[in-house]
């Protein structure tokens, strides 16, 4: 069982968004306050059938706040929003899951989460929305699990195994052992919990009779008992420890983490496997080694859904960009890379460390062949504009010059904004024109210098700034002549010049042409 695509109305700040969904893996990236948890919070709702779940958050936190503040314009009974989350399964003509109570009134197998106005309750309603303050009447909305065959759900009987693990409260003690009874309860049905949940009792039941008889005996009007309410079942008094029985809980945030993942991810024979499995920031906590580790079994899971959000580089390259659900905080809008060159992404996935993730989520990028040019760019755009970099929407990457295509392959897909400023490198018309003919148009220029003596930034920077160059690094003891010096030293050249002389370079014709065009 996966999920083939979620839909969302009116839920936190979306007002409406549509996700197609792969059936392995979905990696969701996004800035800040994109929605990226908001989706896996969407997905652990309806799965859950929780209504607890629900009302723990409530329904004021859930709603979209834009929503509510457009219904005020007129406060009128028959216009209260509804808010509502369809999850879309996997075709099997389960009885009890197919039919077309969803928004598209499509015959399919899905899941739905609806909160709306409680009829039975409208003169309540009307009553509050005559008074004169914005008042929401969110008490009064109902809380209802649907099937698409209109069948009511809920947590007893959950139709598809899911769990979800939020790295960033992954040693907060009720996160643990939600973590916990979360994976328990996807293990068992209901037959075999209660089968479970009886003999636990019963465990404890003889427990006093048989053990705590003695002490119980010397009592007259009391006795000894052993709890058995619900802060005292077989749910919240398990756990899980290593080999060494060492628990879970006295375990560092990272391993916790990983520990949690690697549970989650492992096929064991004679368990019930989990369909679905929501990822937070998994990154959170780890080193470097463990992230590579995670990233391994995430790659060789097979026969369940995984949805993994990311601010991180390395997890969004190495498992396949074409996986990726990019979101934009200003639009809501969603992008795909699923029409990436494979051969691009298998690049990523096997290229050293990068910054694909810094790329994807920005508008305007310049990029830079190497570390000199890096060091050098932001105070070449200040002389050039007048004005800090960090104050525009421009990000500077340094990718080598033989990545450049790759990160271009995505701004074709992404219609990111793309300056790329290179060397000629002694043949401008092969290096420059014929190589990028494909590449160039409306986001993506390439700047390089059109005379082939100039074949290097270093030799460019020092032709237009000669004078200044060789007071700084001309000593008595140098036998190589300063363009040599500047050739042979780029990164230490770059450094001195931004930090003795930033103000003074004279900008070279060709990068200032890049960075008018990238601020237009």
């Amino acid at each position: 069982m996966a999920i083939q695509k979620i839909k969302l109305h009116n839920f936190k700040k979306f007002e409406t968004l549509e996700i197609n969904c792969n059936e392995e893996l979905n990696v969701l990236i996004g800035d800040n306050e994109a929605g990226k948890s908001t989706i896996l919070q969407a997905i652990d709702l309806v799965l859950s059938g929780s209504r607890n779940k629900v009302e723990s958050i409530g329904l004021s936190s859930l709603f979209s706040k834009q929503t509510i503040k457009d219904f005020f314009t007129d406060k009128q009974y028959e216009n209260l929003p509804k808010l509502f989350i369809e999850i879309y399964l996997t075709e099997q003509n389960n009885e009890f899951l197919n039919g077309k109570n969803n928004s598209e009134t499509r015959i399919c197998d899905g899941l739905k989460l609806v909160f709306e106005p409680d009829d039975e309750a409208s003169k309540d309603i009307k009553e509050i929305l005559s008074q004169s303050d914005d008042n929401f009447p969110f008490e009064y909305y109902t809380i209802k699990f649907y099937t698409f065959a209109e069948q009511p759900y809920s947590g007893y009987k959950k139709y598809v195994q899911h769990l979800f693990i939020d790295s960033s409260q992954i040693n907060n003690e009720y996160a643990t052992r939600e973590y916990i009874k979360s994976l328990y309860n996807s293990l068992l049905d209901g037959k075999e919990k209660n089968k479970h949940f009886n003999e636990y009792r019963r465990s404890k039941d003889d427990y006093v009779e048989k053990v705590l008889k003695d002490v119980n005996d010397k009592l007259e009007s009391e006795k000894f008992v052993v709890q058995t309410n619900s802060k005292s079942n077989l749910e919240a008094d398990l756990n899980i420890s290593d080999n060494d029985g060492i628990t879970i809980d006295n375990k560092g945030k990272g391993q916790q983490c990983f520990i949690k993942t690697k549970f989650a991810l492992e096929v064991k024979a004679g368990l019930r496997e989990l369909d679905v499995i929501l990822l937070e920031e998994p990154e959170n906590h780890l080193s470097h080694l463990n992230m590579k580790k995670l990233i391994k079994m995430i790659q060789t899971t097979h026969n369940k859904q995984i949805f993994i959000t990311t601010h991180n580089s390395l997890i969004s390259s190495r498992l396949d960009l074409k996986t990726s659900i990019l979101l934009n905080s200003n639009s809501n809008q969603i992008m795909r890379l699923n029409n990436l060159e494979n051969d691009t992404a298998k690049f990523f996935m096997k290229a050293p460390d990068n910054n694909i993730l810094e790329y994807v989520l920005s508008k305007k990028v310049i990029l830079v062949e190497g570390d000199a040019e890096y060091i050098l760019m932001e105070a070449l755009y200040k002389n050039v504009t007048k004005e800090e970099l960090v104050d525009s929407d421009i990000h500077i990457i340094s990718v080598g010059g033989t990545s450049f295509k790759r990160y271009l392959d995505i701004s074709k897909i992404l219609q990111i904004k793309t300056a790329v400023i290179r060397d000629n490198d002694g043949d401008y018309e092969q290096n420059i024109t014929d190589r990028y003919n494909d590449y160039d148009g409306v986001y993506i220029k390439v700047f390089a210098d059109s005379d082939n003596s100039r074949s290097t930034f270093e030799i460019c920077i020092y032709q237009d700034n000669k004078a200044l160059c060789d007071e700084l690094f001309t000593t008595p003891k140098r036998t190589l002549t300063i363009q040599e010096y500047m050739l042979k030293n780029k990164a230490d050249v770059a450094f001195e010049l931004l930090d003795k002389k930033a103000n003074e370079i004279s900008v070279p014709t060709y990068i200032q042409k890049a960075i008018e065009w990238i601020k237009e």
